[in-house]
């Protein structure tokens, strides 16, 4: 339709929306009000985008470069999300318009400029060049560490982690009071087990197995599985066994059981990101490079965990196979997007897990399940054989109940890419030396980087107070020293990332969109597949330019302190609302809460732990995320290896599956 002037062109949008709500509503707006208040708010939306010319000429924002900023003038600007919260019917019709041509785009518009993304990317002169993936200047060594070849076997990596590891004294775990507090049982626990025939590794598989089939779509908690396949867990447990009982394990992780996420393929399964449909595209000849080197080590792989789909969100919903829920409240999500893998580890039923982190996807569900979570410097880890395989925010990390625990599967994945030792020149991975229950000597005197204004912008002060009181014991136990520091373009940063992971993932789907596959996606993954069509070519370089800005001013940082430390998430584990179980939902203002302090780690590489520290007035769980220098993960690792002793006690999950029985166990060994 042709529209001779701007009137009769904002005419015919009214007439459009006001079509398209009579052609879809089926009469559902004329019984409730409230739609009509969403439908006056989507037309106001619309129409800003076809104000006269002269309301937006002419104006224009011109950049310092970063090295000529004065950070101390830096103001910290509270973030202020503005977007619907949608769930159920409205949610549905709002995804449609979205993908209704003219109309969505005008939305998604108005989306873009009332959150700054229009001004930031069209309106702004940055003056940096653009870094597409994270370009690391040569690094100090680290202290007091042991130093690994990547081209060692993981195996061998693994006697090496483990002569860093404190000495094992069974006495810690099986010696105890049953009834004494809580603690996970770690991988040195199993091995301890496995070879005093306190159990088997087919034991454990046939518990874990009756665990796993019990769940249903319906019943809560939904399921932690999107692949599974019991006489492939049987298979692999009944050879563990085996090599057990002729006294020849391959290693500390063999008879281990661990997950994978639903986007790192692990045969013969398939990998379906969390999808109903990928797979049928998709085919899976062969593990990836890091389930490969697991499976060397005789880890029990027991299938792929849920996840949000397509790693699109923050959450973990998932309503194709059903939301996995959080072990400490099942009416509370998991964290996202690697839902499944944090939860079957916070509920006990695996010693650790695979997932992927593009925008803290192991350590937002870590945090809000109570668990460890590493995210390894970019590039530390071989991406090969995954979804993520190709970006430049991404990598593969473990979760784990421990930091040990988490340093095992760490030593035993590492190795980069050989494009990526090419091309990033990694320093030689290392292992902190945690020769006693403290952290190690490396700790001693370390600079704590603490932006007070960032790091106190949460939903809870209960979140704050718990982090800010493991720093004074860090301080008072051990002598490290807490530095205010600021951190500028924290704005420019969620922007610049938000446009980097969402061309990647809208590079890799759209061949299958284009096929037809863009309507078997889920109603959140389509409004996210919305707003990264609107990204232009010039959108994507003027956020790797502010990729260039940010890594200046963060290694500008570096310079005084060792780490940056931060909540993990600006909020504990979200309610799940009743309606966003079947269609999913958007809420921009949670995803805003929990990825808070994380993006800086994936836009610009560096490596970040969380770590648990403790419980809000509901009980539910609080991290703290140490973020490091690049290739620094022993830096990251020993500190967090203090907290976890410094930290309060566990508290057992409301949804917790005890394998090694703890009555059983303590009465066997007494009787020894």
């Amino acid at each position: 339709m042709y529209f001779n002037n701007r009137d009769k062109f904002k005419s015919g949008i009214s007439i459009q929306v006001s079509n398209y709500f009579t052609a879809h509503s089926h009469g559902f707006f004329k019984s409730v009000s409230k739609s009509k208040q969403v439908v006056d708010k989507l037309h106001h939306l619309i129409l800003w985008r076809f104000r006269s010319p002269s309301q937006y000429m002419g104006k224009y924002k011109v950049m310092k470069p970063a090295q000529e900023v004065d950070v101390s003038a830096v103001k910290y600007k509270e973030e202020d999300i503005k977007a619907p919260h949608l769930t159920g019917f409205l949610f549905k019709l709002f995804v449609n318009m979205l993908e209704t041509p003219l109309i969505g785009s005008s939305i998604v518009d108005s989306l873009k400029k009332n959150n700054g993304m229009t001004e930031m990317f069209r309106n702004t002169v940055i003056p940096e060049e653009p870094m597409f993936r994270p370009e690391f200047p040569p690094q100090k060594a680290e202290h007091d560490v042991v130093i690994v070849g990547e081209d060692e076997s993981p195996v061998d990596r693994l006697e090496i982690a483990l002569k860093c590891l404190p000495q094992y004294d069974p006495s810690r775990s099986f010696h105890t009071d049953p009834s004494s507090s809580f603690r996970y049982w770690k991988i040195r626990d199993y091995a301890f087990a496995y070879r005093s025939k306190l159990t088997a590794p087919s034991v454990v598989a046939e518990q874990i197995i009756s665990i796993i089939e019990e769940f249903k779509y319906d019943k809560s908690p939904t399921p932690y599985l999107i692949t599974f396949d019991a006489s492939e867990v049987r298979k692999q447990a009944e050879a563990s066994t085996q090599r057990f009982e002729e006294g020849k394990p391959i290693s500390i992780l063999d008879g281990i059981f661990v997950t994978i996420k639903d986007d790192i393929d692990c045969f013969p399964h398939t990998t379906k990101g969390g999808t109903t449909w990928l797979h049928e595209d998709r085919s899976v000849e062969k593990d990836s490079v890091v389930v490969s080197r697991l499976r060397s080590c005789g880890a029990i792989l027991i299938g792929k965990s849920n996840m949000h789909e397509i790693g699109m969100g923050t959450t973990g919903n998932n309503s194709n196979y059903g939301t996995t829920r959080n072990p400490h409240a099942p009416e509370r999500y998991t964290g996202g997007s690697s839902s499944g893998s944090a939860a079957i580890v916070a509920s006990g039923i695996c010693s650790a897990a695979l997932g992927t982190d593009g925008g803290g996807s192991v350590r937002i569900p870590a945090s809000l399940c109570g668990i460890t979570g590493l995210k390894t410097t970019y590039g530390r880890t071989d991406m090969t054989g995954s979804l993520c395989e190709g970006g430049t925010v991404e990598i593969i990390g473990p979760l784990a109940s421990s930091v040990e625990d988490a340093l095992l599967v760490y030593a035993a994945i590492l190795g980069s890419s050989s494009a990526d030792r090419l091309n990033l020149n990694p320093t030689p991975p290392c292992f902190p030396k945690l020769s006693s229950h403290n952290g190690g000597n490396a700790i001693v005197s370390l600079r704590l980087g603490k932006y007070t204004r960032w790091f106190n912008d949460v939903n809870s002060s209960e979140i704050s107070d718990k982090c800010e009181d493991i720093l004074k014991l860090l301080s008072n136990n051990h002598g490290c020293e807490v530095v205010e520091i600021v951190v500028p373009e924290l704005e420019e940063m969620r922007a610049a990332h938000v446009v980097s992971i969402g061309s990647a993932a809208l590079r890799s789907l759209t061949p299958y969109c284009e096929a037809g596959k863009n309507r078997k996606l889920s109603y959140d993954t389509r409004t996210s597949f919305a707003i990264f069509r609107s990204f232009s070519a010039s959108d994507y370089i003027s956020s790797q330019c502010i990729r260039r800005r940010l890594m200046e001013y963060h290694m500008d940082i570096f310079k005084d302190v060792d780490v940056i430390v931060t909540p993990t998430t600006g909020m504990t584990a979200p309610v799940i609302p009743p309606d966003a179980l079947k269609n999913g939902e958007t809420n921009f203002q949670v995803t805003a809460y929990l990825m808070r302090f994380v993006l800086a780690a994936n836009l610009l590489g560096f490596p970040a732990i969380s770590i648990p520290v403790g419980y809000d007035k509901e009980g539910l769980p609080i991290g703290l995320q140490i973020m490091g220098r690049p290739w620094a993960e022993a830096t990251v690792l020993s500190l967090a290896a203090a907290v976890e002793e410094l930290a309060p006690v566990t508290k057992k999950p409301a949804v917790f599956h005890d394998l090694l029985n703890t009555n059983r166990v303590h009465t066997d060994l007494s009787e020894k």
